[in-house]
């Protein structure tokens, strides 16, 4: 057996989808922000962002997104998009990490707006499955840091709406089921983009279970 040792990393990216997050800035135009941290619980999504970005700022004023995943074969817009931010003034810290400010996200990228059915932000027809959602909470962290570091990150719970897939993800046989071997997400591992492998290594305990089981109940009206 191999022995452990220990390190202090500086990023903790231990593998999470990349997503597409589209929100609304001040003036009416679409904004694209591309990031990799993110988790599904039910019908909510916990998304980690940094409280100056551009998504960010759009998303606590309108309360409105688009979660948007790309497939593992959508490197080069995502690679397109990594050093760019829409916020006009950009910070010293993405300044001297390589990054510019650019007003259209959808050109740089070559993607393409799809209008949304529920919220404002527009969907990217080029991702495999999108989802319309709306804020439902933020939490502040890192607030024990000092200075500047202090709340520069936002743990913030948005509320998915509305699903939409291609029709080549539908598990056959089913309603509102995602067929895992043909949904290939984009994962960001330690800063760079990986897919997953073909097949399943060995069959899940948890498999068994049926989906629909894990619903939750329908919310009240006004919340």
């Amino acid at each position: 057996m191999s022995s452990h040792s220990t390190i202090s990393p500086a990023i903790y990216y231990w593998g999470t989808p990349v997503v597409l997050v589209t929100t609304i800035n001040e003036d009416g135009t679409p904004n694209i922000g591309p990031i990799s941290s993110a988790f599904w619980l039910g019908n909510r999504c916990m998304l980690g962002l940094e409280s100056n970005s551009q998504t960010t700022i759009n998303l606590l004023r309108t309360k409105q997104c688009v979660l948007n995943l790309p497939s593992d074969d959508m490197v080069a817009p995502v690679n397109a998009l990594a050093r760019t931010t829409g916020t006009i003034v950009v910070p010293d810290i993405k300044i001297s990490l390589g990054y510019r400010y650019e007003k259209d996200k959808f050109a740089v990228a070559g993607l393409t707006p799809q209008p949304s059915d529920l919220v404002a932000p527009p969907r990217i027809q080029e991702c495999p499955a999108q989802m319309e959602a709306e804020l439902a909470g933020v939490h502040e962290m890192m607030s024990s840091l000092p200075g500047e570091a202090k709340g520069f990150t936002l743990a913030v719970e948005v509320r998915v709406l509305r699903t939409h897939v291609v029709v080549a993800l539908r598990l056959q046989g089913h309603e509102n089921r995602i067929d895992p071997d043909a949904w290939r997400p984009m994962i960001m591992n330690f800063q760079h983009l990986y897919g997953l492998k073909s097949g399943k290594p060995e069959v899940s305990a948890l498999a068994s279970i049926e989906e629909e089981l894990y619903r939750l109940p329908a919310e009240n009206p006004g919340h």
